[in-house]
């Protein structure tokens, strides 16, 4: 059946320009009181560190129900950095206009204030209209916690979310929807959509299907990744690019007794807001990213990825040769050690390394390499204390077979049985394998817990942002003045 080309719900731009000029109007506003000149050179750059920083944070992304108030902190935080790095650069170029303290503190209180003025009006302004105009809503789950969230969602038209159906399960046929009518259809479901004119889509997870809703949930998944759940609920991959297709708005929803994942949040905060104003009701919910979204984040990410490995590569190349010669004239030739791993969606891809064992590298494929392998040279013992044996992964990451920042590649014999016997290590395949990861800068390397690696690759691709890929680089620079084994 042919989707019809709609304009998608909750469009991102409308959205985002109110509150883009609401933050643009605090920052001008807090400068009136200074000098004319003072006003002209910090009036520019502090509107665009403000609203770069804002949008890195997510706080121009739509949430459910949103408030000034719960985005103060993160508001201040922003605010103040702003302020301060405006000043340093005006001090250090044109230092007859330095900003001395009194004047920072009462532009960037001036400018919160503002901000969360204007961000109240809007928001209260969007809660009137929603609940003046609910929008349809098709409600996605098993029968009983489906009943339960949409008969929720009329109680509570703050919302703005009306239901006009419940898409559920297809061995769920029959069940008893109360008022709503029960699809079980992809036909079905084509037709609600059609007829009711749906622009909203919430996925509800009662707790046993969780799994799969957080395969859904995460930020740069695709359908067809590894670890995906077909079983119940596993269909719902498929739904959710149903409803993008017809530009539906996307929610996900927990009903369980606990929804660590959503709990936790996206990294900066659903919406900018934190987990806590993110529920329906006390339930905890979040937006799913449509594919341009998730597309326009892996863009983003390779973008960094090149800007920072090219100059990189190029300024360690005489390192490279030093290693690559110390490697040759201690160990014997082969130089750079070529394994097979696997990467996103499952792909394998040569990864390179600098030799450090003396090895049968048909044995490599599937012997564990632990601290302190007998087999280990003197040259190898230092590559590995200083992770310079990494290095030649930067090629990979040029070549796209890698990035900088994600769970580290592992071979296809310890993936085929860790897969068997971790949950969820099969879904770190969903983003772009990394040099570095969260696991890593929390000191999971070498002969660590797998299933403590696994949770924090996934809790990573969950909990994706840019700025986290940045912060991550950060530490892990700051981790390699302490070197430790890999």
């Amino acid at each position: 059946m042919a989707v019809p080309v709609r304009r998608p719900a909750g469009d991102p731009l409308r959205f985002r320009l109110p509150l883009v000029a609401g933050d643009s109007l605090a920052a001008v506003l807090s400068t009136a009181f200074l000098g004319e000149e003072q006003r002209d050179a910090v009036l520019l750059p502090l509107v665009l560190c403000v609203t770069v920083l804002n949008a890195l944070a997510g706080l121009y992304r739509p949430g459910l129900v949103l408030s000034g108030l719960d985005q103060l902190p993160t508001l201040a935080a922003r605010i103040a950095v702003s302020w301060c790095a405006v000043a340093a650069v005006l001090a250090a170029l044109l230092p007859g206009r330095t900003l001395g303290l009194p004047a920072l503190l009462a532009g960037a209180a001036l400018q919160l204030a503002t901000a969360c003025a204007c961000r109240s009006f809007v928001h209260g302004r969007r809660r009137a209209l929603a609940r003046d105009r609910p929008r349809s809503t098709l409600v996605v789950g098993t029968v009983p916690a489906a009943r339960r969230v949409a008969a929720l969602l009329a109680q509570h038209p703050e919302y703005g979310l009306r239901p006009v159906g419940i898409a559920a399960p297809a061995h769920e046929e029959g069940g008893d929807g109360g008022t709503l009518p029960v699809l079980t259809s992809t036909e079905e479901i084509h037709r609600a959509v059609i007829q009711n004119g749906v622009v909203e889509a919430v996925f509800v997870d009662s707790g046993t299907d969780h799994g799969a809703g957080l395969v859904i949930g995460s930020g740069l998944a695709s359908p067809g990744a590894p670890g995906t759940d077909r079983s119940e609920g596993g269909d719902r991959p498929a739904l959710v690019g149903l409803f993008h297709a017809y530009g539906c708005a996307t929610w996900f929803v927990g009903t369980g007794p606990t929804e660590p994942a959503l709990a936790r949040g996206p990294a900066g905060g659903t919406a900018g807001s934190g987990h806590m104003a993110q529920h329906l009701w006390g339930f905890a919910g979040r937006r799913l990213e449509p594919p341009a979204a998730r597309r326009r984040g892996a863009l983003a990410k390779r973008l960094l990825d090149v800007v920072m490995t090219a100059p990189v590569l190029l300024a360690v190349s005489p390192l490279l040769l030093a290693c690559a010669l110390a490697v040759r004239l201690c160990d014997g030739p082969g130089v750079l050690f070529r394994q097979e791993r696997v990467g996103q969606d499952g792909r394998p891809f040569t990864l390179l390394k600098f030799r450090t064992l003396r090895a049968d590298p048909h044995e490599a494929a599937t012997r564990w390499s632990v601290a302190g392998d007998h087999r280990m040279s003197a040259v190898g013992n230092f590559l590995r204390r200083t992770s310079m044996d990494e290095l030649p992964q930067l090629w990979n990451v040029l070549r796209g077979d890698m990035s900088l920042v994600g769970p580290r590649p592992e071979r296809p014999y310890f993936v085929a049985n860790f897969s068997k016997t971790h949950p969820g290590y099969a879904a770190r395949h969903r983003m772009p394998v990394g040099i570095t990861g969260l696991a890593q800068v929390h000191g999971l390397r070498g002969d660590t817990s797998i299933e403590d690696r696994s949770r924090f690759d996934n809790h990573y691709i969950d909990h994706w942002s840019l700025w986290q890929d940045v912060c991550i680089l950060l530490r892990t620079a700051v981790s390699l003045v302490r070197p430790a084994g890999s």
